[in-house]
Formats: C-alpha cells, sequence, structure tokens
C-alpha cells in the first residue's frame, strides 16, 4: 500500500457532502490528518464520524465568500498546524438557468464561490507552501470547465476560469515544488443538481437524469487520490460525458451541433 499520505495534512473545502466528503473518508484510511471545512456544521460532524479515525481530523465551519473569516481561519491553522501539505479546493455551487432568465447577481455569486473563494483560499497558503519548499493543490473542477453546457454559463465560466488561473500557477512555481492537479468530474451522484441556483437566485430543489445515473462518489473519490499521488496535470472522470472533451478538441462543430440538439 502506499504511503503517499502518511502523515500528511490534508485541508479540503466543502467537506460536509459529495465529492468532498467521499473524499475525507477514502483519505483518513490513509493516516492523514484531515481539516474539513464547509457551511453546514451538522454535516460536517456527520463526515466527521464516517472518518476511520475522527480523532485525526478538525472540522471548522467556514463561507469561503467571506474574505474576513476566510483570512483569519487560514492564519489560525497555520499557527496550530504549522503548514498544509495538500489543499483540495472542492466546495462550489452549479447552476440549472438559460443565461437570458440569470440575475447578475447569480453570476456574481457563482463566480464568488467557484472562482474568488478558491484562488483567495489558495493565496493565502502559496506564501507558507512557498517558505516549506512544497506543497500540493487539489482543484475539483468539472467536465463544464472544459465545454460549455446548457443552463450552466456562470457556472462554466467559473470552472473555466480555474484552469486558466491553476494552469498558471503550476507554471510559475513548479520550480518551487508546489503541484497542481485538476480534476474534472463528468456525472456523479451528488447533491449539487438539487442545491444549484436558478436564474434568480434560489434553489433549483430537483435533481437531473444524468446526476442520479452518475458515477459513485466513492469510487470517484478513489480516483482522484490516485491522481493526485500521481501528480496528473488533468484528470477526467465520468461516463460517456468526457467524450465531448474530446470532441470540442477536434470536432467543436458536432459537439456545437450536439449541444443544440440536446437544449431544443
Amino acid at each position: 500500500m502506499s504511503k503517499y499520505f502518511n502523515n500528511k495534512i490534508v485541508w479540503i473545502t466543502g467537506a460536509s457532502s459529495g465529492i468532498g466528503q467521499a473524499l475525507a473518508i477514502e483519505l483518513s484510511k490513509k493516516d492523514t490528518f484531515l481539516i474539513l471545512t464547509g457551511r453546514d456544521q451538522e454535516r460536517l460532524e456527520s463526515t466527521q464520524r464516517q472518518l476511520k479515525d475522527p480523532n485525526k481530523s478538525k472540522i471548522i465551519i467556514l463561507d469561503l465568500v467571506n474574505t474576513w473569516q476566510l483570512e483569519i481561519c487560514t492564519q489560525s491553522i497555520l499557527k496550530e498546524f504549522g503548514h498544509i501539505d495538500i489543499l483540495i479546493n472542492n466546495a462550489g455551487v452549479s447552476q440549472r438557468s438559460k443565461i437570458v432568465d440569470t440575475s447578475m447577481n447569480v453570476y456574481r455569486e457563482l463566480m464568488e464561490v467557484n472562482y474568488f473563494g478558491l484562488i483567495n483560499l489558495t493565496k493565502l497558503l502559496l506564501p507558507n507552501m512557498l517558505t516549506k519548499g512544497s506543497g500540493q493543490i487539489v482543484v475539483i473542477s468539472s467536465v463544464a470547465g472544459k465545454i460549455g453546457a446548457p443552463l450552466r454559463s456562470g457556472y462554466s465560466a467559473a470552472k473555466h476560469a480555474l484552469h486558466g488561473f491553476f494552469d498558471c500557477l503550476r507554471a510559475e512555481h513548479s520550480k518551487d515544488n508546489i503541484k497542481v492537479n485538476i480534476i474534472c468530474p463528468g456525472y456523479t451522484k451528488t447533491n449539487i443538481a438539487s442545491n444549484a441556483l436558478i436564474g434568480n437566485g434560489a434553489k433549483f430543489t430537483q435533481t437531473d437524469d444524468e446526476i442520479s445515473k452518475g458515477m459513485d462518489p466513492n469510487i470517484l473519490a478513489a480516483k482522484i487520490i490516485k491522481a493526485v499521488e500521481h501528480n496528473t496535470f488533468e484528470s477526467y472522470f465520468g461516463g460517456k460525458e468526457i467524450k465531448a472533451i474530446y470532441l470540442k478538441r477536434f470536432f467543436p462543430k458536432l459537439l456545437q451541433k450536439l449541444l443544440i440538439k440536446r437544449n431544443q
């Protein structure tokens, strides 16, 4: 068994459910110390109870959009633990609304949660990683970060932005032993659809057929952990929807026809 994660301190955002929760449970089997953050204390406590050793974890209520709270939280964690070995930027919110029906406030919220919150936390931890001489940043993007799917314009835009930022970060700091891994899951059985924002900012409160038939988050978590261990720059996990990434690269007009047909 690999000892890559042994004794590492791993911070997972959005750890209260879905992919974040599955990653926490899987990593707890690998002798890591986990810092689990999210906005829902009861769900974070539920995640913590499912860990192999709950005592090797710390839960913190944190809203990434609250810049002041994020700065104070990061300072407190670094003071207590000294460093973070691996940051898993997982927190996020999706969208289910047409562009014409989506308010600018919703677009701003999608960017704040899915983009600015993640890069702010990364920037707060980066100086410490550079001083330590090592660090690993894992970004949970999406297939929507590679293609623009109907009803997800703001979500897709934020995920595309993550690729641009973190590709730059990798290029700038590989020489400093900073690793950056971008993960693009396809449809996964989580509550991402029901929590997605619609045009007026309310929750979608429904699930998608594709989501309900998607990948089990526990299986996805195991694949993500393997990609992190092998320092894979960019990984795609899912079903037939992954083919859309390659269609865009080699047959972009065909992909557009398929997306347009799907939206009719």
